[in-house]
C-alpha cells in the first residue's frame, strides 16, 4: 500500500521545477543527485494523465479505473525487480538502478495502485471533500469511510459544519 500512498502524494505534490520535486523526495535524499529537469517536464505530465484515475475511482466509474490504470501500465512500462539488499526484508522495486527519477517514481505509483486496486477494489482511490481543497487520498480504512486527504481537511470541514449548524440554530 506503501507504493499506492506514493502515488497519491506524487500527485498532490507541487513539482513545477526541479527544487518542488526535490522537496517532494525530501526523505529519498539519494535520489537528489540523479533529479533532472526533464524529470519534472515528465511528472507533470503523469499528474495530469493520473488524475482522471482518481476522479472516477471518486465517482464510483470503476471500469474507468481499471481501463485508465490499464493505459498507463501500457504506456509507463514497468520493470519489477525482487530487491535483497536487505535480505530479511525482501521487497519490490519497479525500475532497474539506470531508470530516471521520473520512471522509478511513475513505476512505483503504477505497481502500487494495480495492486490496491486488484486487493482492495477500484473504489479506494478518493478526492477530497473539503472545499476548496482538490487533493487525492488513498482509503485503507476497513471500512471505506475515509472522505478527505488529510486530518487537517476534515477538521477543518467538521469545523465548518459545526458553525453553518449553529447559525442555522440561532437563525430558527
Amino acid at each position: 500500500m506503501r507504493y499506492a500512498e506514493s502515488a497519491a502524494a506524487l500527485l498532490n505534490a507541487d513539482v513545477d521545477d526541479v527544487d518542488g520535486l526535490l522537496a517532494h523526495l525530501a526523505d529519498r535524499q539519494w535520489l537528489h543527485g540523479q533529479t533532472v529537469e526533464r524529470d519534472v517536464t515528465v511528472l507533470r505530465r503523469f499528474q495530469r494523465e493520473l488524475r482522471p484515475v482518481f476522479d472516477a475511482s471518486d465517482e464510483g466509474r470503476t471500469s474507468d479505473v481499471v481501463a485508465g490504470l490499464n493505459d498507463l501500465l501500457g504506456r509507463h512500462p514497468v520493470t519489477p525487480m525482487i530487491s535483497d539488499h536487505d535480505p530479511a526484508n525482501l521487497h519490490l522495486h519497479v525500475a532497474n538502478r539506470a531508470a530516471s527519477v521520473s520512471d522509478l517514481l511513475i513505476g512505483e505509483s503504477l505497481v502500487g495502485l494495480a495492486t490496491l486496486v486488484c486487493d482492495l477494489g477500484p473504489t479506494r482511490l478518493g478526492v477530497c471533500s473539503a472545499s476548496p481543497c482538490t487533493n487525492v487520498y488513498v482509503d485503507t480504512s476497513p471500512n471505506q469511510s475515509r472522505r478527505y486527504c488529510s486530518d487537517r481537511c476534515s477538521s477543518r470541514a467538521n469545523v465548518a459544519a459545526y458553525r453553518a449548524r449553529q447559525k442555522a440554530a440561532a437563525s430558527a
